[in-house]
């Protein structure tokens, strides 16, 4: 687990590897792969825990051999933690518009990773210099907005795009806008922070 900020962890080690083996249960059944019983009912005693009734935004990322498989979150606070990360590991895996369908002969090669959200909070910035300083490097995750354009990066992006002008860019681009537009005109943003767990 790495938290990307200095507060006290939401999640600990142990419910975060509860969250992991809760989002690899829940591929393996849509995939018919059997789950021994024990390792069920130890996912589902654990998950009784107040913890995991909160509603936090959850993301859900798989890699293959180092390559991203699929990646699908929700940001917002809208659902308890553990129905998020069943939701979004079922939807990572089969749901990731870029990626086809998980297949089973792939299920013992994937690696998951989950980040839990804090709530999303607006960013007041006066131009895109000061947007630039304001921003953290390796621990805000960033939310985008232009009219209904949007888009996000988790603060695990950062290590690929370390130069913040390079992470607006892309982030930009993401949404679907231009590449520029973070410097040339106000858009809305947000920052958010994660803990992350991953096998």
């Amino acid at each position: 687990m790495t938290a990307s900020d200095d507060k006290s962890p939401v999640i600990s080690e142990d419910q975060g590897r509860t969250l992991l083996s809760l989002a690899r249960q829940t591929i393996a059944d849509k995939l018919g792969i059997s789950v021994a019983d024990a390792d069920k009912e130890q996912v589902e005693k654990n998950l009784q825990q107040e913890t995991f009734h909160q509603n936090k935004g959850t993301f859900v990322t798989l890699h293959k051999q180092g390559q991203l498989r699929g990646c699908i979150g929700t940001i917002a606070p809208v659902e308890a933690l553990s129905s998020g990360i069943r939701r979004n590991a079922e939807n990572a895996a089969f749901g990731d518009p870029r990626f086809p369908a998980v297949q089973k002969e792939e299920f013992l090669q994937l690696d998951i990773e989950l980040s839990i959200l804090t709530d999303p909070q607006p960013l007041d910035y006066e131009d895109g210099a000061d947007l630039v300083a304001k921003l953290r490097p390796g621990i805000d995750g960033v939310i985008l907005r232009d009219g209904m354009s949007s888009a996000t990066f988790l603060p695990q992006v950062w290590d690929q795009l370390s130069r913040t002008e390079d992470f607006l860019t892309h982030l930009c681009l993401k949404a679907g806008i231009a590449s520029d537009a973070w410097k040339t005109r106000k858009l809305e943003v947000l920052t958010y922070q994660v803990q992350h767990f991953s096998e």
